[in-house]
């Protein structure tokens, strides 16, 4: 299980996108009731942006177990990537309620979720390949 690559890629996947619970993506100054405040958004800022950072994370973490089914672990890796522009899209929509603020440095945790996700799609597509090709020989 853990000599596959995209072993250590969905795992990583799934720490990253648990991550973004406890740091900042983006912080700023945002005016509620007419009063400038400054305001730090984490995925913990919104109902939505918590239920998609913890269903990225378990949708990564459950598919690292499903190791002897590539094709269902493919699936789950194409749902968390999906998970993964649902939450942009949430992030986005938080953002814009800024007036002025800017990225932190924990964002590259948002950021580096989806590519661990096509690095495990790549690594399972290739252990799809050399297995074909395998059963080919026999």
């Amino acid at each position: 299980m853990l000599q596959r690559m995209q072993t250590i890629w969905l795992l990583l996947a799934a720490v990253f996108s648990f991550l973004t619970l406890r740091f900042p993506i983006y912080n700023g100054n945002k005016i509620a009731n007419g009063i400038n405040e400054y305001n730090m958004l984490s995925a913990t800022s919104s109902l939505f942006l918590i239920i998609a950072a913890v269903a990225t994370g378990l949708v990564a973490f459950v598919a690292v177990f499903l190791y002897k089914s590539r094709g269902m672990q493919q699936k789950l890796c194409f749902t968390g990537l999906a998970l993964c522009i649902i939450s942009g899209w949430l992030y986005y929509m938080q953002i814009e309620t800024f007036v002025q603020g800017a990225f932190n440095l924990w964002s590259a945790f948002y950021f580096l979720t989806p590519l661990c996700f096509i690095l495990a799609m790549r690594g399972i597509y290739k252990d799809q390949k050399l297995v074909k090709s395998i059963d080919r020989l026999r």
